[in-house]
């Protein structure tokens, strides 16, 4: 007889293993105080473009609130990946022209 039950044990500060991510930023830094740079990339996607939001200094939160902004202006969908946000579609011009009224500076670089 096998015993598939795991103990769990947890305290009133939750999972801290979610908490735990390095990459990602506790404290966002103001949109004044940053540059953020657009690529474009269609490398191992079947040929379809993807504008990648890289360089930004954002919690967690701020980073999905961010990309969900991005993604109803540009209307499609889109993903956060190692704290890059990927817009599907060629959308350079329209992501900066939002950033640039949310106050970021913006580095268009790519082909």
């Amino acid at each position: 007889m096998s015993n598939d039950n795991k103990t769990v044990w947890s305290s009133e500060d939750g999972d801290l293993r979610k908490k735990q991510s390095g990459s990602s930023h506790d404290n966002s830094l103001p949109s004044q105080q940053q540059t953020v740079y657009l690529h474009r990339e269609s490398n191992g996607r079947g040929g379809k473009a993807v504008t990648l939001v890289k360089k930004l200094v954002l919690s967690e939160n701020d980073l999905k609130t961010l990309a969900k902004k991005l993604k109803q202006d540009c209307g499609t969908g889109g993903t956060i990946k190692d704290g890059v946000i990927e817009i599907q579609g060629e959308h350079r011009e329209k992501i900066a022209e939002v950033l640039r009224k949310m106050g970021y500076k913006v580095k268009i670089a790519g082909g």
